[in-house]
């Protein structure tokens, strides 16, 4: 059967089902995007069937998707392995304990976004942070009389910087693997983009704790409450900062990521037996289950319950059916037919970087899932990124700063759903506050306009991107 070519609006169906089945799924049925993805995919390869592609081709092309994603999915399942054995090793107890030293009343909303990016930081995750040191600080703003507005957006401002620039979060994984970045590289190019928002960020909090601070005295019991459960439940010492200083000193010696987490796992694990006294066969049951722990103090068991190998698999098996999707939208040539399209009006790099930016905003506002909006785009901009002599940390960041950081803003997205929950605090009151969240977009959008930041590569390292990762289409 001959293969006959799409048009543009037959392309777009696939698209058009999916987020029409995620809108309704995630926000009125509540239910994961899996399903949504899993119906795009079947209409997707429906199209495909009955425009000349037999059922085996389809099956390559979502094969050809998922295994782009593998390096991506193996260094998360090591991220796991390592939040398991550090939560379980008392190293991220410790980094935690000790951070929430520097609180303090006369720079309080700086304080909180300090304290929330460095818990982030050491976790990778937004959503434990805001449950957890967010709602004790949530606590202290009231006492403050400062409004809960801005104290909300600064727990989101600083629980999303730790989140987008931490090397255990799934997201900056996921932005990194997905674009062909090494991890650390990826990191470091989102500096030119999220130290200026944060620089902002901190200014405007500073402004505003000075005009609304006031000379009462401060109730720090919540926080002093935390560090004393946390001290209860692990055994804390400065020993345990070496851990994280091993693994960042192996890091600058250019050690690849995967390696380099085996370190700080296997640190985790000694400090485990060792220091927090756990039998071995608790320790390795960390690594793939998780750290449990039952406490008095809530907060406490939320935010270090998680951990292992088991903990991503609701990250890896999304990315697995959302890149059978990319995979058939791709390969059969339906996702070039859209991104020709676009691609029409994106003829430089200021054009690459503001349609890979505002595709991943888009996604946030349809799809309501910000996982997608950072593989859909990251699939799609790729090679016309590589093509116009754009590094691939380009994209990384950009998706990153479209995708990982707006999903806060969107009142009907996971993030915002859970925020509301977490702190009974709504997008349209934290939002304006959330400075960080939405500075980082701006402030890309500068960057690729004055091409301060913008990193090239020559048309060697091009031929050699294809050769590597698209030998079959080698330019």
């Amino acid at each position: 059967m001959d293969k006959r070519p799409f048009r543009f609006i037959t392309s777009l169906v696939p698209f058009l089902v999916m987020i029409t089945t995620m809108l309704y799924s995630v926000v009125v049925l509540d239910i994961t995007p899996h399903i949504p993805l899993i119906i795009g995919a079947i209409v997707a390869g429906g199209i495909a069937y009955f425009h000349g592609y037999s059922w085996s081709e389809i099956e390559d092309f979502m094969y050809r998707g998922i295994k782009l994603a593998l390096p991506a999915l193996i260094i998360i399942l090591l991220v796991g392995l390592v939040i398991g054995s550090w939560v379980g090793g008392g190293i991220v107890a410790t980094m935690i304990y000790y951070g929430l030293n520097i609180i303090s009343p006369k720079y309080f909303l700086v304080t909180v976004v300090i304290i929330c990016s460095i818990v982030s930081l050491t976790i990778g995750s937004a959503w434990s942070t805001i449950a957890t040191v967010g709602i004790a600080s949530l606590g202290i703003g009231v006492g403050l009389n400062i409004p809960l507005g801005p104290t909300a957006g600064a727990i989101v401002a600083g629980a999303f910087f730790g989140d987008k620039m931490s090397p255990l979060s799934d997201t900056t994984n996921l932005a990194s693997g997905l674009t062909h970045t090494n991890i650390f590289k990826h990191i470091k190019h989102m500096l030119y983009t999220t130290v200026p928002a944060v620089i902002i960020t901190l200014i405007v909090f500073q402004w505003y704790t000075v005009k609304y601070i006031n000379n009462t005295s401060v109730d720090l019991n919540s926080i002093e409450t935390l560090r004393q459960n946390i001290s209860e439940a692990f055994v804390i010492s400065p020993w345990l900062l070496l851990a994280p200083v091993i693994v960042l000193a192996v890091i600058l010696f250019k050690v690849p990521p995967a390696p380099a987490l085996l370190v700080g796992a296997f640190l985790g694990t000694l400090a485990q037996l060792f220091v927090q006294n756990d039998s071995l066969a608790s320790s390795l049951t960390t690594l793939i289950d998780g750290f449990e722990i039952t406490t008095s103090n809530e907060s406490i068991d939320v935010l270090f319950n998680r951990g292992g190998m088991m903990d991503m698999m609701f990250v890896v098996t999304m990315t697995f059916v959302a890149m059978s999707f990319a995979g058939i939208m791709e390969h059969s040539g339906m996702l070039q037919v859209i991104l020709d399209h676009i691609l029409k009006f994106a003829k430089n790099t200021f054009g690459l970087v503001s349609s890979a930016l505002l595709s991943a905003i888009f996604i946030n506002l349809t799809c309501a899932e910000h996982y997608i909006s950072i593989i859909v785009p990251g699939r799609m901009f790729v090679r016309p990124f590589v093509d116009n002599n754009l590094d691939t940390s380009n994209l990384s960041r950009t998706l990153e700063d479209g995708g990982t950081v707006t999903s806060a803003l969107v009142p009907w997205s996971t993030d915002g759903v859970f925020i509301y929950g977490a702190l009974g605090i709504s997008v349209l009151e934290y939002g304006p506050f959330a400075v960080m969240n939405y500075a980082a977009p701006i402030i890309a959008l500068i960057l690729a306009a004055t091409g301060i930041g913008i990193k090239k590569i020559t048309d060697d390292d091009k031929l050699n991107f294809y050769k590597k990762y698209y030998p079959n289409e080698i330019k």
